[in-house]
Formats: C-alpha cells, sequence, structure tokens
C-alpha cells in the first residue's frame, strides 16, 4: 500500500523531525523549519517502511547501484538499495568536492540512482551528479525523502520524492527571523563536521 504525503508527514511528526526555530541550511539560506530525517530514521522500522516505499517508486529506473552524499543520506541509501538489491556507495568530502573513498569503486556506465534526505537547492545533488560524471556513470533519477524546493529543482532526470513540503526558505539578507532579531540560525544539519 503506497503512503500519502499525509502519512509520510505524520511519521515526522511522530519522530519529532520537523524541527522550528532559526536554521541555517545546508545551501546557506535561513528557515524557521527544519526537516530532520536523522530523527525519522532513528527508528528502524520507520526507515525500512519509508525506504521500501521510495524503492517501490524508483524501481522502473532500473538502476545498478546508489550513490549518497554523506553523511546526512547514507542510511536512507542503504535503505533503498537494500529494498531494491543493488549495491550502494556514499561520496563523501574530501578538500571541499565530493569523492568516492573507503575503497568504493564505480564501473564506466553504471547505472545510478542518488538519494538524498532532503532537496532545498539541489546543492549537494547537483555536485554528486557532477562526480558522477567523472567516473563516467549515468544518473537515471534522483530521490529524495523531502522536496523543500517548492518544485523549483531541475536535476535533469526524473525526481522522486516522499514528501513535497512547503517550507520557506531565505537568503541570509533578506531573512525576517533575523531582521526580528532573533538569535542566530543554527546548524543541525552535518555539513560542515570535523
Amino acid at each position: 500500500m503506497a503512503l500519502s504525503d499525509k502519512e509520510v508527514l505524520e511519521l515526522f511528526e511522530r519522530s519529532g523531525g520537523i524541527l522550528k526555530g532559526h536554521f541555517l541550511l545546508t545551501s546557506g539560506r535561513h528557515s524557521d523549519t527544519y526537516m530532520q530525517c536523522a530523527l525519522l530514521f532513528d527508528d528502524a522500522r520507520v526507515s525500512e517502511t519509508l525506504c521500501a516505499e521510495l524503492a517501490s517508486r524508483v524501481k522502473d529506473y532500473k538502476p545498478d547501484i546508489i550513490v549518497s552524499p554523506a553523511t546526512g543520506a547514507i542510511i536512507m541509501g542503504y535503505e533503498v538499495s537494500r529494498h531494491l538489491g543493488v549495491k550502494n556507495l556514499f561520496a563523501e568530502r574530501e578538500n571541499g568536492k565530493f569523492r568516492l573513498r573507503r575503497g568504493f569503486t564505480l564501473p564506466k556506465g553504471a547505472r545510478v540512482l542518488i538519494t538524498e534526505n532532503v532537496v532545498t537547492t539541489g546543492g549537494s545533488v547537483f555536485e554528486v551528479i557532477d562526480m558522477l560524471k567523472e567516473y563516467g556513470a549515468a544518473v537515471v533519477a534522483v530521490a529524495s525523502m523531502v522536496d523543500r524546493s517548492n518544485g523549483t529543482v531541475d536535476f535533469g532526470v526524473p525526481f522522486v520524492t516522499m514528501l513535497r513540503a512547503d517550507v520557506k526558505s531565505y537568503e541570509p539578507d533578506d531573512c525576517p527571523l533575523c531582521k526580528a532579531g532573533m538569535d542566530a540560525p543554527v546548524k543541525p544539519g552535518s555539513r560542515n563536521l570535523k
């Protein structure tokens, strides 16, 4: 049985994965709402349910391999790959650029599905697409748990998501939260971990 947007949103709410405050997103934009997939995936049953559904939505693209940007999408990529029965890799930043490390290899011409937990501007996904081109791979689709881009991101391949969230984000200079004098935005994500 396919999950509706309402059911996916309820899973986020029950997990505590919808945070309210003043946030700095990976894209550099600010928002009063943060979709924290790590809290969604701390329950293996929820992770399995959501990723099985996502796998069913992307299976017709027939990927050979899943590649996810580290670190936020690693669990999701693993679960989707498990349901599809394909190999799973993750890309890590090294000197500011995504690379495959840890002995991961990618055959030339591999059909790749990129999984990303939340898409706002698509910056990390575009970086992974560029990396995969260097390996001679063919990106067949992109999949996410949440699309908070309001449908504005075009990866040049099909984009499949579990939830389209209408969550506003702002350039730092136009942020109404900053202008209202709120505390500095916090960064709950993993982009700048050391």
